[in-house]
């Protein structure tokens, strides 16, 4: 499919812009689709003024994208022309290596074709991304979409939401855990809707008095100013899992100051410089500071049905394509509750 519309970065400083795209015809595990919503990560930022390195221009962005299905090859099974679908953050893998085999394709030892900025195997140069009006993806990385989540609502799923239910998952969270979120942006605000669905009694960390509302909105049971030193120095010991969603350097001592026995602090923001921790934070009483990212497609399908089943969607503005420069301006300012969501009907 030629003559996609789409947005691009063209250099790292340059605003995004219009840009036509090519697809590959759908091969016989392909599946063709018209993208209805793609929602607007900060990873998207970074990718495209290159701040992690590595950008390849031109850069089309969005890897939370929901669309209908418009076609598909000869060998899928799974889905049918008209149905309701999702693509997440990466589109194929190796398929063969250990994490392949283990449902882990995030992980992938070879490395994860990830939805933009990745080698294109099939057409050469790189993988765009989901600021375009269509996309081919194999069958095996596309995702069902449950009926009963709105889907502009659905597209920050499959990033802020599989990113934040896989650790969840991981640590084997469960009713009356204590669990800690710091932060509460479009990662943060999942993490205190999943934590709470999944029984956990949620603090939320902010430095923001007037986050505290949303929070508890949100299923958060307590709420805690980070710069509140006494207020932090009362829950010595207090949690078996905290999330830190934010990007921006914190003291991680702190906070793994706050976990119980055994307890984990989690990263799953990128902070711009490296982050310093003392040794005896973790020794003492053998805590664990671990990272993690997003998730396999059979995690990422079982988190969009327990969203389903438990009411979850994401908390979303909704923007036209063409203002997604003044988006990412204030996504770096904050200005966002708690994502932002582009509506393709809504190209001009």
């Amino acid at each position: 499919m030629k003559n996609i519309k789409a947005y691009a970065a063209m250099n790292a400083t340059s605003p995004l812009a219009p840009l036509e795209i090519e697809r590959r015809a759908t091969l016989e595990n392909d599946v063709a689709i018209e993208i209805l919503y793609c929602g607007v990560c900060h990873s998207d930022i970074h990718s495209a003024r290159n701040e992690w390195g590595g950008a390849k221009y031109p850069l089309v962005p969005g890897h939370e994208i929901i669309g209908r299905v418009i076609e598909v090859g000869s060998q899928v099974k799974g889905f049918k022309v008209g149905e309701a679908v999702g693509v997440g953050c990466f589109v194929d893998s190796c398929r063969q290596c250990s994490a392949c085999q283990e449902n882990l394709e995030q992980y992938c030892e070879v490395g994860a074709t990830f939805t933009y900025n990745s080698s294109d195997k099939h057409l050469g140069g790189q993988t765009y991304g989901g600021y375009s009006q269509k996309i081919v993806v194999d069958q095996k990385y596309v995702l069902r979409i449950p009926k009963n989540i709105p889907l502009d609502r659905a597209a920050p799923l499959l990033c802020a939401g599989i990113t934040t239910y896989s650790p969840l998952k991981n640590w084997k969270i469960k009713k009356g855990d204590r669990v800690g979120v710091v932060g509460l942006g479009g990662l943060g605000h999942m993490a205190v809707k999943l934590a709470h669905a999944m029984g956990a009694e949620v603090t939320l960390f902010s430095t923001s008095e007037n986050k505290r509302a949303d929070a508890q909105r949100l299923g958060a049971k307590h709420f805690v100013l980070s710069k509140n030193t006494q207020e932090m120095k009362s829950l010595k010991n207090h949690f078996d899992l905290i999330l830190n969603t934010v990007s921006a350097n914190i003291n991680l001592d702190q906070y793994i100051g706050l976990l119980k026995r055994d307890g984990t602090l989690v990263l799953l923001g990128i902070p711009e410089a490296a982050d310093q921790i003392h040794a005896g934070s973790l020794i003492d009483k053998r805590k664990r500071l671990a990272g993690s990212l997003i998730g396999g497609i059979q995690e990422t399908q079982e988190m969009l049905d327990f969203c389903a089943s438990h009411n979850i969607a994401s908390d979303i503005e909704l923007i036209a394509m063409k203002d997604i420069n003044l988006a990412y301006e204030r996504m770096i300012k904050g200005d966002v509750k708690y994502r932002f969501v582009i509506d393709m009907k809504q190209w001009s």
